[in-house]
């Protein structure tokens, strides 16, 4: 019978190693040959990686392995808990990133942690005894642990200063104070792209859109208002209602986007702690127009716009028509060609800007389709990885009064909403002429439309009510708000008086008594918005 290969020499070292102490094996490498010190010595860093204080447990400071050990286990347990928090409630997860109080935790955790692992990695190095290794291996293991470092500890330094970024755009941005509940199971939500560029006094909203949306569900209907809108009569009971009682109407000078800027050159006249009276004013002629309570308001400002785009690397737009760069006060020195493009946030600004060859309908168009494109093309991945550069850029670029308390339900909702088609309808030609329109029809189609979209949710109960809300002069109310005006009519009314006035500048006085005139620019029919272009 054969007998067994005898097993292979062991240097004396080797020997002394393995018929010593098990207790003595991993701390003392010099009991070891030079190969197991190599192992020991990368054994311990990635035990530092995979169990960070286990390498100090085995052959180290155990107090300092035992603190580490209990943090990452807490790590796990705290990991476990959000997990079962967001499956279970969603909103409540999303709310506490809403929260400053959470991420000034998050990001003291964050810092202390990442030290910590540093601490971990040069203490597993050092317990490997570079020096005592050949030279080959020693800058082996120094390059591994070097490069691990910047993984774990560096990227835990940059998730606490995004944390913070984030922590500082969060109260920035959302200053809002008082939570509002929804109407009819609905949240309105004013939609406004400003203009402030150096051209122009004073900021205007081109861009109005009012997004109703189902706080259940998330379904949404989005309509849009031309800028160009005339002959607004208030709400009774509304502020603009008492410092406008004959209305918005004196022609072509007062436009549904000038009024931002007769209120905020009014500011006076406003009660007093009224912190935007602009946005105010725009939100009582859209409620005055649509017949919805608005609940909150967004604004971006299209003067931060472009460092937003470059933020997040730019957009991939499908432009349907050839828009040149400059016109009118200043030459033309490019043009945007039509087909698929990756604008940056130059070309973007001038491609939702320029006026030269369009209609006013267009560019409101092309104003909501870089919008819609930005929001549709910032995903996670991008958020992640440019989230300091993105917060830096909304810092000035959005404003809205939505509070920090309420961005959890609404983060969980837009996320409904995302996977949702939007239905949306413009009122702007052919649909209605914005100079001469009938107040009653444009809230019916808002009420008729908002009827379809709960009709079309299943299983959902519609009431009968909401679709013949808006079919008075007089209408019946849509939330608290109140009974309606009795609506705008066809043409500008004579006596178009304010109360106060006092402030400098008020707006002339246009024709009485006849059909205001036509917009500069919004003499053509535009059949479909969408046509304009298109986000890919």
């Amino acid at each position: 019978m054969s007998r067994p290969p005898a097993p292979p020499e062991l240097d004396a070292e080797e020997s002394v190693y393995l018929s010593g102490r098990p207790d003595r094996r991993l701390a003392d490498p010099e009991l070891m040959g030079p190969r197991m010190r190599r192992r020991r010595a990368f054994s311990l860093i990635l035990l530092t990686l995979v169990f960070p204080g286990s390498a100090q447990l085995a052959t180290g400071n155990r107090t300092l392995g035992r603190v580490a050990v209990r943090c990452w286990l807490s790590l796990w347990v705290l990991a476990f808990l959000s997990g079962m928090l967001f499956l279970v409630h969603r909103t409540a997860f999303l709310g506490l990133f809403g929260r400053s109080w959470f991420l000034t935790v998050l990001q003291w955790g964050l810092w202390g942690f990442a030290a910590l692992w540093g601490v971990l990695f040069l203490d597993a190095w050092r317990l490997g005894q570079p020096g005592r290794l050949v030279t080959q291996a020693r800058r082996w293991l120094t390059g591994l642990t070097a490069g691990l470092l910047v993984v774990t500890s560096g990227g835990l330094v940059y998730a606490a200063s995004s944390v913070g970024a984030g922590k500082d755009a969060l109260n920035s941005l959302f200053t809002g104070k008082r939570a509002v509940a929804a109407t009819d199971g609905r949240y309105n939500i004013l939609l406004l792209g400003a203009d402030s560029g150096k051209s122009r006094v004073g900021t205007r909203p081109d861009s109005i859109q009012l997004a109703s949306v189902d706080a259940e569900t998330g379904r949404a209907v989005m309509f849009g208002f031309s800028r160009d809108m005339e002959n607004i009569n208030f709400r009774p009971g509304s502020v603009m209602q008492r410092l406008m009682p004959e209305g918005w109407n004196c022609g072509d000078e007062c436009l549904l986007n000038g009024i931002y800027t007769w209120a905020e050159n009014h500011r006076a006249e406003f009660p007093p702690g009224t912190q935007n009276p602009g946005v105010l004013a725009t939100r009582e002629a859209v409620e005055a127009v649509s017949g919805l309570d608005v609940h909150y308001y967004v604004m971006v400002d299209l003067k931060g716009f472009q460092r937003m785009v470059n933020a997040v690397g730019g957009l991939d737009v499908t432009v349907q028509r050839r828009t040149p760069i400059g016109g009118e006060t200043s030459p033309i020195s490019g043009w945007i060609e039509p087909g698929r493009q990756h604008l940056d946030g130059f070309h973007a600004l001038w491609y939702a800007r320029s006026r030269t060859g369009s209609t006013n309908y267009d560019r409101m168009a092309r104003q909501r389709c870089v919008m819609t494109a930005l929001v549709d093309q910032v995903d996670p991945q991008t958020v992640l990885t440019r989230f300091q550069k993105i917060a830096a850029a909304s810092s000035g670029m959005v404003h809205t009064d939505l509070p920090q308390s309420e961005l959890g339900y609404f983060a969980d909702l837009a996320m409904k909403t995302r996977s949702q088609k939007i239905k949306s309808v413009n009122f702007v030609p052919p649909l209605i002429k914005p100079w001469a329109y009938d107040a009653n029809f444009v809230r019916q189609q808002v009420a008729a439309t908002i009827a379809a979209s709960e009709k079309s949710r299943a299983g959902a109960k519609t009431p009968a009510a909401k679709a013949s809300r808006s079919s008075t002069g007089s209408t019946a109310s849509i939330g608290s708000g109140g009974s309606r005006a009795a609506g705008s009519g066809s043409g500008a009314k004579s006596g178009t008086g304010r109360s106060g006035g006092t402030s400098a500048a008020p707006p002339k006085r246009g024709a009485t008594g006849s059909q205001a005139p036509v917009q500069p620019g919004g003499q053509a029919a535009e059949a479909d918005l969408a046509s304009v272009c298109s986000a890919t």
